[in-house]
């Protein structure tokens, strides 16, 4: 079974047939998943904002989604992640395939090893799936889908959006996107031996680097037009991993 999670305007899977809408009961709470068959390939679908968007991205119960999804059989994630850019040539409806990550958040259960006893350090080196992560680019190929190689997310708390001198610092420090969801859950997914890789979708410049205003509105309107080339892309992705050609 493959796993797919998703943000912010792709709220379910398009032609997912057999669908089932579950509430998972794991030892961190609960998760919302969707199953069933995408391409003929059995699929769990996460949409971390819950159907109706309720859900602010610090509020995530991004442990319980991951242990369900481990509950599940699932043996790779494909992640959906809608950032702001601040790569000038890569603007609005731009994809691009996340390598690394640097985390700005707070107060977040960011680990499953929390409790007393035997320390547990997780390596993060490669904490983006390479295998999957070349899927996702030869499936692009296959496409026709323009997407960046490589893209460092930094992972903000939300909801607001940042500052302009905060973009500016995160760009000093080496970041190509600017998101609020990509932490932690990728990883808790390394922590689980879960493969994990994600893409990209940009909704916005981050901040200050238009002239324009962070508008709500504007954003919606783009992630409309992200829809068909993501699904595309997530579709093939899937087909490719359950086949093996990759």
């Amino acid at each position: 079974m493959i796993g797919i999670i998703a943000g912010s305007g792709y709220y379910e899977l398009p032609g997912l047939l057999q669908r089932r809408d579950e509430t998972f009961v794991t030892d961190y709470g609960n998760a919302s998943v969707s199953t069933g068959l995408w391409h003929n390939v059995p699929i769990a679908f996460v949409a971390r904002h819950g159907g109706d968007h309720s859900i602010p991205p610090n509020a995530i119960n991004y442990r319980a989604n991951i242990r369900a999804l481990v509950d599940l059989g699932v043996d790779s994630v494909f992640a959906v992640n809608v950032v702001g850019s601040m790569v000038p040539e890569r603007g609005s409806g731009s994809l691009l395939l996340v390598d690394d990550f640097i985390e700005f958040t707070q107060g977040r259960d960011c680990t499953f090893f929390d409790q007393p006893g035997e320390v547990t350090h997780t390596d993060m080196t490669s904490v983006y799936h390479p295998e999957l992560r070349s899927v996702l680019l030869r499936a692009a190929e296959i496409e026709g889908i323009d997407i960046a190689e490589k893209a460092t997310y930094v992972c903000t708390n939300g909801p607001r959006f940042e500052s302009p001198s905060e973009i500016q610092m995160y760009k000093k420090l080496g970041a190509h996107v600017v998101g609020m969801t990509g932490y932690p859950e990728v990883a808790l997914a390394r922590e689980a031996n879960l493969p994990y890789a994600s893409v990209a979708v940009v909704s916005n410049p981050a901040a200050g680097m238009s002239d324009e205003a962070v508008e709500v509105e504007t954003i919606w309107a783009t992630l409309e037009a992200t829809k068909e080339p993501v699904f595309r892309l997530l579709s093939r992705s899937v087909q490719l991993q359950s086949s093996g050609e990759c």
